[in-house]
């Protein structure tokens, strides 16, 4: 039995993946990590079933179940800077999003234990993740990764001011067909609920930049929305049932787009 990730498969072309919706740090790990850091404040909070109604679109979904403070799923196995220029966590993080270490002092992992958690927790979620794409593209001729994530709106060590609600990351149009983030692009326009952002500030980590291949016949797009969005941006963190239908209504619409054949060719 799987104990690193939950993967659904679908049917349909589009796959979600939600790599920072995990909480738990392992057992034999926690005494390492501050008591703040035991919270996993930076979690993307709930996503597994904000995303969760894919499944009846026939789309499949892959979540993992440790926190992005074990090891950040969207961050290359090299550990380059995604964003150079500005604050960034790394593979295995060494502060929160306030800068904060969330280590116990020296005891940051070595070079020897960040390869161990690449190969305990990193590799399995990227071998499922390429598995399950290259499986939808033998079965549709092309397939879709939606690479979903969220964020509190206002962080001052990571940007200036607030965040726009949505912000959609194609590699500043390399990881998919330029027809699809057209398409997204009029999506985003077409609706008046939430401010947004097309390749911005967020223009797609890791897994954006790695599994879209347009010209393969992969196409991946990244959102980062803010928790407002869907949560209220305070613990006890919980969906807010006053929010969630509008948001619901704008994902239902993407993931519909995602999946349609029209706009990958």
């Amino acid at each position: 039995m799987n104990t690193v990730f939950d993967l659904h498969q679908g049917t349909s072309p589009l796959l979600v993946s939600v790599p920072h919706a995990g909480t738990q740090i392992p057992m034999h790990l926690q005494a390492l990590y501050t008591p703040k850091a035991l919270q996993v404040d930076d979690t993307d909070w709930l996503l597994d079933q904000l995303y969760g109604f894919v499944k009846a679109q026939g789309a499949g979904l892959i979540a993992p179940q440790y926190s992005r403070y074990v090891i950040d799923l969207n961050r290359p196995p090299q550990d380059a800077p995604m964003y150079p220029g500005v604050n960034n966590t790394g593979l295995c993080p060494l502060t929160d999003f306030e800068g904060v270490s969330i280590y116990q002092p020296n005891c940051a992992p070595n070079a020897l234990q960040i390869q161990e958690r690449i190969t305990a927790y990193w590799k399995p979620y990227h071998d499922a993740l390429a598995n399950e794409l290259a499986r939808l593209k033998a079965l549709h001729g092309f397939a879709v990764l939606l690479d979903g994530h969220s964020i509190k709106s206002h962080l001052p060590w990571l940007f200036d001011g607030k965040l726009p609600d949505l912000n959609i990351g194609t590699a500043s149009g390399t990881s998919c067909a330029p027809a699809l983030r057209d398409a997204i692009g009029q999506l985003l326009i077409g609706q008046t609920t939430f401010s947004h952002a097309l390749d911005g500030r967020f223009k797609g980590g890791y897994i954006t930049r790695q599994y879209g291949r347009p010209s393969e016949g992969i196409h991946a797009v990244q959102l980062e929305k803010c928790w407002s969005t869907y949560m209220q941006e305070t613990a006890p963190y919980s969906l807010d049932p006053a929010r969630r239908p509008a948001i619901a209504a704008f994902l239902a619409s993407l993931t519909q787009l995602l999946a349609q054949d029209m706009p990958h060719g």
